[in-house]
């Protein structure tokens, strides 16, 4: 059999910027194991995998490691496959996914994902999340993944990790966000995932459903500029909808070609 793929590098506007995603549009779904090996295949963060019913797609996210509930740029990446490449008719595409219904618009250049928000509460800091961090966060918080607070953009982009502690801990799906204020920015951050063969993610769209509502909150804004500071870094518009988020971005098509097995 023949598959198609492509290659887009989501949250930029020129390739070798943003995140890169792999896109595979399916007929029929395959093995969960079948779609891990393709993902692990194509070594990037995240490969996701669509079926198109008409009115609704399909949507499955993959890491190298396993199957996530909710990738928001390789979400980007997938409507955009389907509107420059495929063609899809409607104005918006509706994604059925393991975080439910998903709704992507396009306007003006930018993909706006609707997606939930996930708004975070005080926690305490795991003590291997804590000896792995070589500068300590001012506040802690958590949702799905946690969220450390930090002084500035600078600690923000300093902030290195010690894997021998980090990997410690396993938190499934979820990550830590590292977060700041920013200058030319509302707010800055970066994204690291405990025991995945990837470190850190580029432009983490699922992190802004957290970092959206605490920062909307904190400056009382509700349309956000924003920039991941990762070395190929993304910038996103994100705009605070009460129980949604919404996440803008652009998207580029690096590659496409074919694979078979």
């Amino acid at each position: 059999m023949n598959y198609k793929y492509y290659q887009v590098d989501a949250f930029s506007d020129k390739v070798f910027g943003g995140n890169p995603a792999c896109i595979v549009p399916l007929q029929n779904w395959l093995s969960d194991d079948l779609l891990l090996k393709i993902a692990q295949e194509n070594a990037v963060a995240e490969t996701a995998f669509f079926i198109n019913n008409g009115k609704n797609v399909d949507l499955r996210w993959f890491t190298p490691d396993l199957e996530i509930d909710l990738c928001g740029h390789a979400t980007l990446a997938a409507a955009h496959i389907l509107k420059s490449i495929l063609h899809y008719p409607l104005d918006e595409i509706v994604f059925k996914t393991l975080s439910g219904v998903l709704r992507v618009t396009y306007q003006d250049g930018l993909y706006y994902l609707n997606l939930p928000s996930r708004a975070p509460i005080s926690a305490e800091l795991p003590e291997e999340i804590k000896s792995a961090l070589n500068i300590q966060p001012q506040e802690v918080y958590k949702a799905r993944d946690y969220m450390l607070v930090y002084r500035n953009k600078q600690e923000i982009k300093d902030i290195q990790i010690n894997r021998q502690y980090f990997d410690q801990i396993n938190l499934g799906c979820g990550g830590v966000i590292v977060t700041a204020p920013g200058n030319t920015y509302d707010f800055v951050s970066r994204y690291f995932t405990p025991q995945a063969t990837i470190l850190e993610d580029p432009v983490t769209g699922s992190a802004h459903c957290t970092l959206i509502p605490f920062w909307s909150t904190r400056l009382s804004k509700k349309n956000l500029q924003t920039i991941q500071l990762s070395k190929r870094s993304g910038e996103l518009s994100c705009r605070d909808n009460s129980d949604r988020v919404i996440v803008g971005g652009q998207a580029t098509t690096y590659s496409s070609g074919e694979f078979f097995f």
